[in-house]
């Protein structure tokens, strides 16, 4: 009887597929973030399952304890080098970062993502001697603290770490200058169970090119789609993860796990990054891999982990000014727009629950000052520089404000971001408090939720401090 009902088991394994399984990566370069607890409450609420981190924060991991959330945690880039170096750096990492949480806090810990995207073109080569050291070392530390078969080394890769010498995906291989090295550290995951992560961004392609087919980019399907060779692409999705494929086939890696490890479509900050576009490409990814069906060279589920969770309103600008607006909820942890992940029985996204902000009051443009008032500029340019005004701009979610809505809209975020603090309120005869919410259409100004002190927060507290000190002289002077 035991045999048979295995055999039974089996049999519906092979009939009925596992399903995709969906994630969200947690970023937290927000002047103010949400307090970790209130963020793995909200991730329970809406049933998402894993988290991708980019860092190992205490008060993070210690929060996602007992929560049964399967947890990939991050090194950054500029630990590389000591870890490659160094192989009690990494054991002690790994004590302190791993070992500790799985130990005594209970983290579900399944895998360590070894740096972030380190082969972009756009580093010049910074980490290309001290990725795969990193990787190979932290392994070794997972193995002396015998948790090697819980917990797996993997780097998170931009797909531009391969092409196609076709722009098909069967031309798929890795980048010519560091094919070697891919071969070395793909040989390296298999051999230690470690997944290929990748991260693929179908704006992007949008973003760089503006004569790209937009409908390639969405899950609708194409008037004319790609054929390779009888196979046919629908999606940019699909075609690059193929391309993957194709380039693991062709090195002798053909059924090597593959996890997504971003994919996402930002809300504001650009004329293609908008709440429509972004809720019309993740319902349509979250429709595209239900069910297990996989790309057309791979049938099958697909694991990915949607990017991001949360707008981060300190994340550099230098890629875009959409950088900071990829969260499927605002920084607040309000839904950004309706998604249907699939995971609760309402189908809708739930916001955070415990939030506390600051008062209801804005920092605004006098009414009776002129636009052609010679301190108007350099106060703009100095809130911008210190706020967010991402939001500004053409085909932004702010874009239809007239000029003293704009400088109002620079003024509040400033204002906001440093607390509310009287001070920051204080550009010369320009600037004033109100109670009046000057939000209007789609867009909103918002009002900071209250400072979170715990962990790294400290830190982040002490050097606000600092541009605090440093605004109020600047003002004072403007």
């Amino acid at each position: 009887m035991e045999w048979s009902f295995v055999a039974v088991i089996l049999a519906v394994a092979l009939v009925c597929p596992r399903a995709s399984s969906i994630g969200a990566n947690w970023g937290t370069q927000a002047s103010h973030p949400l307090p970790p607890d209130i963020v793995v409450r909200m991730l329970r609420e809406n049933g998402i399952q894993k988290v991708k981190l980019f860092d190992a924060e205490y008060d993070t991991l210690r929060a996602l304890g007992k929560s049964r959330i399967e947890v990939m945690v991050g090194i950054p880039n500029e630990m590389l080098s000591t870890l490659a170096s160094s192989h009690k750096a990494a054991e002690k990492w790994v004590s302190k970062n791993v070992s500790t949480h799985i130990n005594t806090d209970n983290v579900n810990i399944r895998y360590v993502a070894v740096g972030n995207e380190p082969f972009l073109s756009t580093y010049n080569g910074s980490y290309l001697n001290t990725t795969f050291p990193a990787m190979r070392n932290i392994q070794i530390a997972l193995i002396k603290a015998g948790l090697h078969n819980q917990v797996k080394v993997t780097c998170p890769l931009n797909a531009d770490v391969y092409d196609s010498s076709t722009t098909l995906p069967s031309g798929g291989d890795f980048r010519a200058d560091i094919r070697d090295l891919m071969i070395t550290i793909v040989k390296f995951l298999v051999e230690n169970g470690g997944p290929f992560t990748v991260n693929i961004y179908p704006f992007i392609s949008l973003y760089n090119d503006a004569n790209f087919p937009v409908d390639y980019a969405f899950f609708d399907g194409v008037s004319q789609p790609v054929s390779d060779g009888g196979t046919f692409y629908y999606n940019v999705f699909d075609a690059n993860y193929d391309t993957l494929v194709h380039a693991l086939e062709k090195n002798g890696f053909g059924n090597m796990p593959i996890i997504v490890g971003e994919i996402g479509w930002p809300t504001d900050g650009d004329r293609n990054a908008n709440v429509e576009y972004a809720r019309k490409f993740n319902q349509g990814f979250m429709a595209h891999i239900a069910g297990g069906r996989g790309t057309p060279r791979r049938p099958g589920p697909i694991d990915a982990y949607l990017f991001s969770l949360i707008d981060e309103d300190a994340k550099s600008v230098q890629p875009g000014y959409f950088e900071r607006h990829w969260g499927i909820f605002t920084f607040d942890g309000l839904p950004n727009y309706a998604l249907n992940l699939g995971t609760t029985n309402t189908g809708a996204l739930i916001q955070a629950k415990g939030v506390r902000y600051l008062q209801r009051k804005w920092c605004v443009m006098k009414p009776n000052v002129r636009l052609d008032n010679p301190q108007v500029g350099p106060s703009v340019s100095y809130a911008c520089s210190l706020g967010d005004c991402t939001s500004l701009g053409v085909g932004t979610s702010c874009g239809d404000l007239d000029g003293k809505e704009n400088i109002s809209y620079a003024f509040n975020s400033y204002y906001q971001i440093n607390d509310q603090l009287d001070t920051a309120c204080k550009f010369p005869n320009i600037s004033e408090v109100t109670k009046t919410d000057p939000s209007t259409g789609t867009c909103r100004f918002p009002i900071m939720i209250e400072p979170y002190y715990g962990g790294a927060a400290h830190v982040q507290v002490f050097f606000l401090s600092l541009v605090m000190a440093a605004a109020v002289t600047m003002i004072s002077i403007l």
